[in-house]
């Protein structure tokens, strides 16, 4: 995992662009989300140094590959067994690889984040177990807001020594 200090700069850019968004449609947090998802987005691509593109199927764009930022907010630092989740009306998305990140919000303060890893889409369904609304999962002893499938965070793919774009 790569620790990564969220600036306010990046914070001013994700308010202006959550605030035109609004509630996306499907959002399990009616939208709460938005502002820690596009630091996200911001901290993945500082990773990849791709170019933003924000459509439906994938939001960071390298050379070779088109990424999904998945972001989680959370309040203190991830766990090597903690989830990545992916919302199962969202398996359609075009694109090649998932990237995870958590950012630490506290007090609706947003002010480090995490990159968690990758794993290439094809990849993290043979893997991920699948949960459905109201199912406990008993790893973690979570109620499940919304069918979507887990994997562990420790079975991603790190940026070491790897070509991420």
């Amino acid at each position: 995992m790569i620790e990564v200090k969220i600036t306010k700069a990046m914070r001013d850019r994700a308010a202006k662009k959550a605030k035109e968004m609004g509630e996306i449609n499907n959002s399990i947090t009616h939208g709460e989300g938005n502002l820690a998802g596009f630091i996200g987005e911001e901290i993945a691509n500082k990773i990849l140094k791709g170019k933003i593109k924000n459509t439906y199927d994938y939001d960071i764009v390298t050379d070779e590959f088109t990424y999904d930022v998945k972001t989680k907010r959370c309040t203190s630092a991830p766990k090597p067994y903690y989830e990545c989740s992916i919302a199962a009306y969202n398996i359609k998305q075009r694109c090649d690889r998932y990237i995870f990140i958590r950012v630490e919000c506290i007090n609706e303060v947003c002010t480090r984040a995490w990159v968690l890893g990758w794993i290439d889409k094809e990849e993290y369904f043979k893997r991920a177990d699948r949960l459905v609304k109201g199912q406990v999962d008993k790893r973690n002893n979570y109620t499940v807001k919304a069918d979507c499938f887990n994997l562990r965070i420790d079975q991603l793919n790190t940026f070491e020594g790897v070509n991420c774009g």
